[in-house]
């Protein structure tokens, strides 16, 4: 089905990350467009002149199923509503298909292992699509916490927040049951952000949010108990200017990562500094995620190599989100371990 050195790609929807992830897809070095769908009259033509105005050879669909029973695409590219990614996931896997899915993968961990059952049954790859990871910074925010500069990880705080503007309020007109609010919005980004610089899970979570009249929180802010006075402290909101960012304390330092939603040309910034008084900034230089995000992705299938992001990683993630929108709900401690 797939070549050698390149994965032909499908784009299931017209949403709005594709202003990063469908310019992604025509440059990375080793993935091919080959069609985007949506179920909006035009919405798939639209967004490819709107994105990438100089693809001629790509197919646009205002029917996805047309799209996954396209023999030319290896794999899918989902970034389709929060709560519909379960029934296409499992629609492009029943047709062979490998798919990168938007975070978050599902918004149950029942349905994370339905997706993983259906992978395996298939043989297919699956992967969540938290695109920062690939972001070279993040690699060197590690070697600083292996040369063991700022000593042994003690505290975590995350930060991701932007005011909502009026074509984004669909995603505060639902609840948080069905997939809206902040949490299931960029929540996926600071939970994860959390749980990266630990080494083993937390043991509880407590949580508090603000909720709009669709029952979807338009705020939440929470702390992951990790035992022996490890905490790791989540924020994210809509109401808030824009934040994506993270720091790192230690028994000796500290670290802080100034922008995770990295843009492709701004160079990002890393500094630490030591209890001793010693003070650093690092500037690095730039790198798309995006495109790393997919490049990483298409060789996984290509080589048969397993993803960085694993089913086990995807499942621990959503048990956490879950576990908190509960705390916020219930204004209890909810234990994970």
């Amino acid at each position: 089905m797939t070549t050698d050195s390149v994965l032909r790609w499908g784009i299931l929807g017209a949403a709005r990350v594709n202003e990063r992830l469908l310019p992604a897809i025509v440059e990375a070095s080793n993935a091919r467009l080959v069609a985007i769908a949506s179920r909006r009259q035009g919405a798939a033509a639209q967004t490819l002149a709107k994105y990438a105005p100089n693809e001629t050879n790509v197919l646009t669909l205002d029917d996805p199923e047309q799209l996954l029973n396209n023999k030319d695409i290896d794999a899918i590219y989902l970034p389709m509503a929060n709560e519909e990614h379960t029934e296409w996931a499992l629609k492009a896997i029943a047709q062979g298909k490998h798919v990168l899915i938007e975070k978050p993968m599902a918004l149950k961990l029942e349905e994370i292992e339905q997706i993983e059952q259906a992978a395996v049954r298939h043989k297919v790859t699956v992967m969540e699509g938290f695109m920062y990871v690939f972001h070279p910074q993040h690699d060197y925010v590690q070697a600083l916490l292996d040369s063991g500069v700022i000593g042994d990880v003690r505290t975590v705080k995350t930060c991701f927040s932007f005011p909502m503007k009026p074509a984004r309020l669909y995603r505060l007109a639902r609840s948080i049951d069905n997939g809206g609010g902040a949490m299931w919005d960029i929540g996926p980004y600071a939970i994860h952000t959390a749980r990266k610089w630990f080494d083993t899970d937390p043991l509880s979570v407590m949580a508090m949010a603000k909720l709009n009249e669709h029952e979807a929180d338009t705020s939440l802010a929470g702390v992951l108990d990790y035992g022996q006075g490890r905490f790791a402290h989540f924020d994210m909101s809509f109401e808030r200017a824009r934040r994506s960012e993270y720091e790192i304390i230690g028994t000796l330092g500290g670290i802080k990562c100034e922008t995770v939603w990295q843009n492709p040309d701004d160079a990002p910034i890393i500094s630490w500094w030591t209890d001793v008084g010693e003070q650093y900034q690092q500037v690095l230089d730039v790198a798309n995620h995006f495109v790393r995000e997919i490049e990483h992705f298409s060789d996984c299938v290509l080589s048969g190599k397993p993803p960085a992001l694993s089913f086990k990683d995807a499942k621990a993630n959503c048990k956490t989100i879950v576990a908190a929108l509960q705390s916020a709900k219930t204004g209890q401690r909810v234990q994970l371990s």
